[in-house]
């Protein structure tokens, strides 16, 4: 059997299944167990698949069926300019979240040392993309999840900035150490009641921790806002993802607490997704 038709059957099997990407996903998957790049893949559609890729591919197949996300099967998601390593310990890397590391760089000059801190850091995505453009820079990341920091410290390793970071399993409410010049966080923010209603792949597999804003979708954002006030230095920058329609609210929570709002920019889907402040 060719790569065109294993990719057309697999494809309509995750379309059985309501999942979305099915394409994508089977392109991914079918990728994976054939130890090549998705181009490569696309360029060779003719190409016949051996069993041992087959039985490969069937497998990893079996799990998305099951709504199990591409990225916990892989193992890895790009985000960013780079790739990181994740599990289930870990919210997956979304392409919104790169607006934080998009604004960061505004902030963050590239012949200065800036200090930057990452509340609630998962897999470090944001910090360790933000310290790779940003050469002079060193940062610190934080997590309640022990499993997190682990894989935040692995992802430092493979990207070569963990000589210019440092993860504490802490939460925030416990950390007093240092003035920053920058503070980011893609805090839980999705009320409690409404976790039950995202979708399989999401609320089956990803960490309620890093999902869990509490009963308004404030508690976390609160907390962040309220810490990263005694953090970070005079004309710090505080840049915060939220929900869609979170940003009245949070723009009092930040007003309140001495900041000033910047800018409100917007994902892909033209949704206020992040909020961009300075420290009076």
């Amino acid at each position: 059997m060719d790569y065109k038709t294993i990719l057309n059957q697999s494809s309509d099997l995750l379309k059985n299944f309501s999942i979305k990407s099915a394409r994508l996903d089977s392109e991914l998957l079918l990728s994976s167990s054939l130890k090549i790049s998705r181009e490569n893949l696309l360029l060779n559609l003719n190409k016949e698949i051996k069993p041992n890729q087959q039985k490969k591919f069937k497998s990893l197949l079996e799990k998305r069926t099951k709504k199990v996300p591409v990225a916990y099967i892989l193992g890895y998601k790009d985000f960013w300019k780079s790739k990181f390593l994740i599990n289930r310990s870990v919210l997956i890397p979304r392409p919104d979240t790169e607006l934080i590391v998009e604004e960061a760089l505004n902030y963050l000059p590239k012949d200065k040392y800036r200090k930057i801190l990452d509340i609630g850091t998962g897999s470090g995505s944001i910090l360790i993309s933000i310290l790779l453009e940003r050469l002079k820079s060193n940062g610190v990341g934080l997590d309640i999840s022990k499993n997190a920091i682990k894989i935040a410290k692995i992802n430092a390793k493979l990207q070569h900035v963990d000589n210019r970071i440092t993860f504490a399993n802490t939460n925030v409410d416990k950390y007093n150490w240092g003035k920053y010049d920058l503070v980011v966080s893609n805090p839980p923010y999705i009320k409690r009641n409404k976790i039950s209603r995202l979708e399989e792949d999401v609320k089956n597999f990803e960490p309620k921790v890093a999902l869990d804003g509490g009963y308004d979708g404030y508690s976390k954002i609160g907390k962040v806002i309220e810490k990263s006030s005694n953090l970070l230095k005079r004309k710090g920058n505080l840049i915060l993802e939220i929900g869609y329609d979170q940003v009245y609210y949070t723009s009092r929570l930040l007003e309140r607490c001495g900041f000033f709002i910047n800018k409100i920019s917007k994902d892909l889907s033209k949704k206020d997704r992040c909020v961009v402040s300075t420290k009076h």
